[in-house]
């Protein structure tokens, strides 16, 4: 086991006995207020949760000290509230050496702290900076705090009620020495938690985008540390006794470092940081812009109207609420342009982008080019998915694999493969399915303008075939029929003509002519589908050399789309045949409910088809496409090929 990691496990070991003594403590006292049972429960929570944090931490980095500052965060609440049980039970009950307890206690406070400024230092990789100032503020931090503690508990002064009747039996120092002691380390403090401030602003400009995604997330939790002297300030400034503000204050402390440190280190990717850095102090500005009101109004109203002034405040504070609402857009995109900059000028690229278009001086292609200046990424890629399609792809076809999903009414059309917010995928939608749809129509007209090349070039070559198998077919044994009789004409006379075996030869060659003639027909139109087409899909099972089953659902169809439907089970029969080395070829002609023919066959064949290679499907596809249909072959190397068209079939 790694020492960062042992350092965790004894803490947390540490952190559960003192739960354990807290527990204990309470219940053997004869009385203890709502008020420390609540704080009980709240440490508890507070520290097992962070002490768990630790350890999962230390679990998943080893070697890494973050984890074990964790637990050392979880330690603080138990720690600081048996402190306070120990001094309310021996209120009731005598303890020994209660009051040195509670006077060496005085200054512990500055644990809540303490572990956080540590934090700073040593996060994410658990290694402190290189230099000499890094090492300066941790000798700072190691040396202010046990000498705060010892200042804090040589203070002369009476407790706060209900201790004001405990003494002060260690040695203690003049007032007037402690306040001289007390307010230098107070501001050294300050000034450590300001150096620590810069220590990770330096590692922030060094690191990669990982270190600094996980620094922004670790930053927002920091926030508590400053946030929490804040309150504190403000509630002795106000009240001159502990309030609910000094107490919001440190759960922020306890539960926020812990949770957003955990987050930084194992999932800085789950969420978008600078999205949430902006909402936390957008209304972190509007929070306090209330307390400050309240605070004024407060004050204010006090020395005019006494202790009444508690509902003028809150009143002059409720309006001041509801006049801030409207203003929260506006205080939100001030925030935005300083905290989260790349996201703003995103939008306000897409949205430029978006007018341009619509005035006609600009092509929604260029959003591409866009978000690569908005966002600073020259190698951000935006893909498309064409209708039918599935795999996204670029203005050039090329693949374009994750990122960013853009979706326009819950389904995807679009990927920008790049860092990319999803506020500005989401502004995007708009022209990236404009972009499809340009696209689309592109490819579609391309598909037309070739299918007709290949429907022109595939008419010349069938009649020039027809021609050929015409003249070298049919037509020369018509021919050679008719000398054959005319020469059966000219010796009908003299015998010299065996005419029984002439008229004989005749109605072979006759035979063998309309044979030709009826393949060339059946070539053009199978003479099976004047039957209808399960005749014609039995007779090509009967025909195939391979095992094949087919099914036929629905009502008779039209000539045209029967004819199209055979010529894809054909082809495609014959291809896996002759092509795929298929033993089992499955052949299904059924509706769909919108009104269109389904063509499906499937084989167990190699796979590998593709229809941009030969004419065969090429053709195929021609065919369906004349007829408004489409042609899907999905194929794959050892997984067979399933062939899929589908006809419009309206009577």
């Amino acid at each position: 086991m790694s020492w960062p990691r042992g350092l965790a496990s004894v803490t947390a070991l540490l952190t559960a006995v003192v739960v354990v003594a807290c527990c204990g403590l309470t219940a053997a006292a004869p009385e203890v207020s709502a008020e420390l049972v609540f704080g009980l429960v709240s440490a508890v929570v507070a520290g097992t949760l962070s002490t768990a944090m630790g350890l999962f931490v230390a679990h998943r980095r080893p070697g890494n000290l973050v984890g074990f500052l964790l637990t050392l965060i979880g330690l603080v609440p138990p720690l600081e509230t048996l402190l306070d049980i120990h001094g309310e039970v021996s209120l009731s009950r005598p303890m020994p050496g209660a009051e040195a307890v509670h006077q060496l206690a005085a200054g512990l406070w500055i644990l809540w702290y303490v572990p956080v400024l540590l934090l700073m230092l040593y996060f994410p990789g658990g290694r402190l900076p290189p230099g000499r100032f890094p090492r300066l503020v941790l000798y700072g931090v190691l040396t202010v705090t046990p000498v705060f503690i010892l200042v804090a508990a040589l203070d002369p002064t009476a407790y706060d009620p209900p201790f004001e009747r405990f003494g002060h039996p260690l040695p203690t120092l003049p007032e007037s020495v402690i306040w001289f002691l007390a307010l230098p380390l107070l501001g050294l403090l300050m000034a450590l938690l300001v150096s620590s401030a810069l220590v990770m602003r330096h590692r922030y400009r060094a690191g990669g985008p990982v270190e600094r995604a996980q620094l922004k997330w670790f930053g927002l939790g920091v926030v508590a540390l400053p946030g929490t002297l804040l309150l504190c300030w403000v509630n002795y400034l106000l009240f001159g006794e502990l309030t609910a503000l000094i107490w919001v204050g440190l759960a922020a402390l306890s539960l926020g470092v812990p949770s957003l440190t955990a987050l930084a280190i194992l999932r800085h990717d789950l969420y978008d940081v600078d999205r949430t850095t902006s909402a936390v102090v957008t209304w972190g500005l509007l929070t306090a812009g209330l307390l400050a009101v309240y605070s004024a109004v407060s004050l204010t109203g006090g020395l005019a109207l006494g202790r009444g002034s508690a509902v003028v405040s809150a009143g002059v504070t409720a309006l001041v609420a509801v006049v801030l609402v409207p203003a929260k857009n506006r205080l939100r995109r001030s925030v935005d342009r300083r905290f989260y900059p790349v996201r703003e000028r995103a939008l306000a690229a897409v949205a430029a982008l978006e007018r341009e278009v619509h005035a006609g001086r600009a092509r929604p292609e260029q959003l591409e080019e866009v978000l690569r200046d908005a966002l600073r990424q020259p190698s951000l890629r935006v893909g498309f998915l064409l209708p039918g399609g599935t795999e996204f792809r670029d203005t050039a076809g090329t693949p374009v694999a994750g990122g960013t999903e853009v979706r326009l009414a819950g389904r995807p059309i679009g990927i920008i493969d790049g860092p990319c917010p999803h506020e500005v995928a989401t502004a995007g939608a708009l022209l990236v399915e404009t972009v499809r749809l340009r696209l689309e129509l592109r490819q579609a007209l391309s598909e037309v303008e070739a299918s007709r090349g290949r429907l022109l070039s595939t008419g010349y070559r069938e009649r020039r075939r027809l021609e050929r198998d015409l003249h070298d077919g049919a037509q020369s044994r018509l021919v050679s029929l008719g000398m054959a009789l005319r020469l059966a004409q000219r010796h009908l006379d003299d015998g010299s003509v065996d005419f029984d075996g002439l008229l004989d030869q005749a109605v072979a060659e006759l035979g063998t002519a309309v044979a030709e003639l009826r393949e060339l027909a059946h070539g053009l139109r199978p003479s099976s589908l004047d039957d209808g087409l399960g005749p014609a899909l039995e007779s090509l099972a009967l025909r195939a050399p391979v095992q094949l089953d087919w099914r036929l659902d629905g009502r008779v169809l039209p000539d045209d789309v029967a004819t199209t439907a055979y010529y894809v089970a054909s082809e495609a029969v014959t291809n896996s045949v002759k092509h795929a080395q298929a033993t089992y070829i499955g052949v299904v002609v059924g509706e769909d409910g919108d009104g269109t023919l389904r063509v499906t066959v499937q084989d167990d064949g190699r796979g590998g088809a593709d229809a941009h290679r030969g004419s065969g499907l090429a053709g195929l596809r021609d065919r369906v496409a004349a007829l408004g249909g489409r042609l899907h072959i999905t194929t794959g190397p050892g997984s067979g090929t399933t062939v899929e068209a589908v006809l419009p079939c309206v009577s």
